[in-house]
Formats: C-alpha cells, structure tokens, sequence
C-alpha cells in the first residue's frame, strides 16, 4: 500500500463479469481489490476462485456489518477485511481471528475510538458528503491520526486532490466502470486510473529518493 495506495471495490455476484473487470483493473496496473460481500455460500464459492485465478491481487473484503460477513471473507481465504461501520464486536473478533480489519468512522469520536480499539487504519466513510480538507482538520484534536483510506463517492479523476489533503489511502467503487449499451458487453473502465497509478508511483519514487 506504500507505493499503490489505491483499491478498487467491486459488487460482483456473477464469474464471468467479475472476471472481466479484474482483468481490467490488472491491466490497468492495479494490485489491491475489495469484494463486497453477500451472506451467501455462493459469494463465498466465487471469492475463492477468483482470488485462485487473479494469484497477483491482494482481495480482500468490503461492506462487512457483522460476524457472518466476517466468518464469509475467512472462508475465502481473503486477506483484509474492510467495513463501512464501526463496531467493537466484529473488531474484536478480528484481531481474535488474526485478520485485518478496517472499521468506517465520520466523526471525531469514531476516529478515537477506533484508536482505542487498536484499529490498524480506518476507512473514512462516506467521505464525499465533507470533503478533502476534512481529514487534515482532525490533526490537531486528535494528533497523531491513524491510516486512513478515503471512500464513498470518489473517481479516480479526483483522488489526487484527496492525497494532496492528508489521506493516506483512497477506495474507488462504483465510479471505476461505466456500463455499456451493446448487450452482452462487459463493463468498460473509465480513464483515469491508469494515469492515477502512474503518479503514485512517480510520488512514491520521490519520497523514497528524498529520503
């Protein structure tokens, strides 16, 4: 995530279009992608062979709100576990299990608490209703701020700005494909995030240079 801190959420229920759209995103250069989950044994079925067939991505879990959604994404053999909302329980049970979680927050005392809680990161959410200044506010209160990834409405076209304000990381959902009018084609990928990659990488180079 230092050099590529960038993942894509996909709500995939369906092989052959989930297929088509990560191997878009692996073309395009992108390594860390989220898998909403469904309470389903066939979510569970299709997130083991598609992390078998994509070896090269780390998958890992989104939209997860409790145990069973926790115990799916374990199940599928997934490598992190992201969640829209903060609850101690699923945290807790996590670290029990040994699996990274990312908890949402919004406000400043859902950022302390899940300090408190000893949450790795923290995933700011949703984070186009207070925009991109918003996470650098909260330095001074609640100084040192943990590892944030910025989601919920976001393009790549305006994620740039996004690090440029103070987030360590960015998630890119429903803003990444548009949805073709020929039938039968799959999902496009919308320009932008080829060239997004290019420049985190190019801004990783220089901050390993300068150090």
């Amino acid at each position: 995530m230092h050099r590529q801190p960038v993942l894509a959420v996909l709500r995939v229920s369906e092989l052959r279009s989930a297929q088509e759209q990560l191997s878009q995103l692996v073309d395009a250069g992108l390594r860390h992608v989220e898998l909403a989950v469904t309470l389903t044994p066939a979510w569970v079925e299709l997130a083991v062979d598609l992390r078998q067939r994509f070896p090269a991505l780390r998958l890992g879990a989104a939209s997860v709100r409790c145990l069973q959604g926790l115990a799916a994404a374990e199940e599928a053999g997934l490598d992190y576990v992201v969640s829209p909302i903060l609850e101690p329980q699923l945290l807790a049970q996590a670290q029990q299990d040994g699996i990274t979680l990312v908890p949402g927050v919004y406000t400043p005392s859902e950022v302390a608490k899940a300090q408190a809680l000893g949450a790795p990161a923290v995933k700011l959410f949703p984070a186009s209703s207070v925009g991109p200044s918003y996470w650098s506010s909260l330095a001074g209160p609640l100084s040192p701020l943990p590892y944030c990834i910025a989601a919920g409405g976001l393009s790549a076209m305006d994620a740039r700005l996004w690090f440029e304000s103070g987030v360590d990381a960015v998630a890119l959902g429903g803003s990444l494909f548009e949805t073709s009018l020929a039938p039968h084609e799959p999902p496009r990928l919308r320009p932008g995030l080829t060239a997004l990659l290019a420049w985190l990488e190019e801004r990783a180079d220089g901050r390993l240079l300068s150090d």
